[in-house]
């Protein structure tokens, strides 16, 4: 039941709208984000052809990390170009590369990170109980395989700065070389995200929920 009721509020989430409602009002937190929300028509000539890039594929809108991103649309541009890469090119399966994402957003407490993409991970077929348990600050019990090693991978590098031989080995069984090196870089991407979202104090949507209640560890 608790399953359920998970799955239909992140259906309830990823239906959210982020781009409408960051338009015209304030963030979740009543904090204004460090960066005032661009539109398409603020957008200078050097900002705008990415911008009509973020448009299209991006269920923020120019809001979450695109909205600082932006201010620096040479460097914008690379860093879309290497998310583009990452979330539809990425040889790592969609439901373990929003895995990955999610442990890193787990780790930062991200609220934008977490609310963007526990919906992906739960369309892209992760359990309910995986998303609920890290969201929980627990190792997921009743993992595949597969889904075990991007957990161990992911914090084992992100949290002792290296992968123990056991690991690595276990990586190597489930996954090819290209998999093993897209899987670490998705995660390095996100940990600079997510730096980049806390810098600027990006949040959630007016009237959402954050994902990550103060005091909560």
């Amino acid at each position: 039941m608790k399953s359920a009721i998970w799955m239909s509020s992140l259906a309830v989430a990823a239906a959210g709208g982020w781009f409408a409602a960051t338009m015209f009002a304030a963030p979740a937190t009543g904090k204004e984000p460090r960066f005032p929300q661009l539109t398409m028509d603020q957008l200078s000539d050097a900002q705008k052809p990415l911008g009509e890039q973020i448009m299209k594929v991006s269920s923020v809108g120019l809001g979450g990390p695109y909205n600082p991103m932006i201010r620096s649309p040479v460097l914008g541009q690379r860093l879309y170009d290497l998310f583009y890469y990452l979330r539809w090119q990425t040889s790592v399966p969609t439901k373990l590369n929003e895995f990955a994402i999610l442990v890193i957003g787990r780790q930062w407490r991200s609220q934008v990170e977490w609310f963007a993409h526990a919906p992906l991970a739960a369309k892209a077929g992760l359990s309910a109980d995986i998303i609920a348990e890290l969201k929980a600050g627990k190792r997921p019990s009743n993992m595949a395989e597969d889904e075990a090693v991007v957990y161990d991978f992911v914090t084992e590098l992100t949290t002792t700065q290296k992968v123990s031989d056991e690991t690595y080995a276990r990586a190597k069984k489930a996954f090819n070389d290209q998999q093993i090196v897209d899987l670490t870089v998705v995660a390095g991407n996100y940990v600079m995200v997510a730096m980049l979202l806390a810098m600027a104090e990006e949040t959630v949507p007016p009237g959402k929920e954050e994902p990550f209640k103060v005091g909560e560890k």
